[in-house]
């Protein structure tokens, strides 16, 4: 591609590695990020300082790109909105050719807020003007491992009584990568990683790996959201493409004491 790929969120738990796998494969990529550009760059890797929020520095940072790859995220629905209505104008404006936009599985059947917020900005790119691909994929291997490092620091470890499907961050991004040197393919099949588990079975292979001891106590919580979670809304078992598995991951990421998780 003779355009840059502008990767928004590049400095995120997934758009970093997608930068990376971007770079890797030859590609010209031009970071968005809120945050000032580090003081020295890789060969290949621009950046641009915007928010999708406000809408300071957005044209700027779109100006001359072919694909976007859109990875920024906000806990907020509303906010979600905003910044994919912002991208899109600004994408529009630019006559970018193509918008790859990286959402969740059960969007459409988990009635969270969240969720809510990343159904409404998929819409939002239906009759844009704007060429895109839609992917959905299960939770990431990284969220979990924050959820259970928090929750292990009580001397008893709480967790939902719900299955997840945890899928590699890496093997997104690559397939985010393979999208977004292709043509424009609306929403593509959902990707799910390697195995459906109990929470209970995942937080003690945490601890295991972490080497904590901890009495692990699954929790029934209401709500019409953890019905919809528990009925699995969340998962894709028809779409088991990720291999990593969570003992995998865990194998390689060591450090019980990493709380923090910068979204996808």
């Amino acid at each position: 591609m003779d355009q840059p790929i502008l990767v928004t969120g590049g400095t995120g738990a997934l758009g970093r590695v997608v930068v990376d796998r971007l770079l890797g494969g030859g590609h010209e990529v031009r970071v968005m990020s809120r945050g000032a550009a580090p003081a020295e760059q890789p060969p290949g890797r621009g950046w641009a300082t915007a928010d999708l929020l406000t809408g300071a520095g957005v044209d700027a940072a779109l100006r001359g790109v072919g694909v976007v790859v859109h990875c920024a995220t906000s806990a907020s629905g509303p906010k979600e909105i905003r910044a994919m209505r912002t991208l899109v104008d600004a994408a529009r404006g630019a006559g970018c050719a193509h918008l790859v936009y990286v959402s969740i599985v059960g969007v459409d059947r988990v009635p969270l807020a969240y969720y809510r917020g990343k159904l409404a900005a998929e819409g939002i790119l239906d009759g844009c003007g704007v060429p895109s691909t839609v992917l959905r994929a299960t939770q990431f291997h990284d969220l979990l491992r924050v959820l259970f490092a928090m929750a292990a620091r009580l001397p008893v470890m709480p967790v939902p009584d719900l299955p997840f499907q945890p899928v590699d961050a890496g093997e997104v991004a690559a397939r985010l990568v393979e999208l977004a040197a292709g043509e424009p393919a609306g929403r593509v099949p959902d990707m799910g990683g390697p195995e459906v588990r109990d929470a209970v079975e995942l937080a003690r292979a945490y601890l295991a790996a972490t080497g904590r001891r901890r009495p692990v106590v699954p929790v029934r919580l209401p709500g019409r959201t953890f019905r919809a979670y528990r009925r699995g809304g969340h998962l894709a078992p028809d779409h088991a493409v990720g291999r990593r598995t969570f003992e995998q991951y865990l194998a390689e990421h060591p450090d019980p004491a990493g709380t923090s998780y910068r979204g996808r």
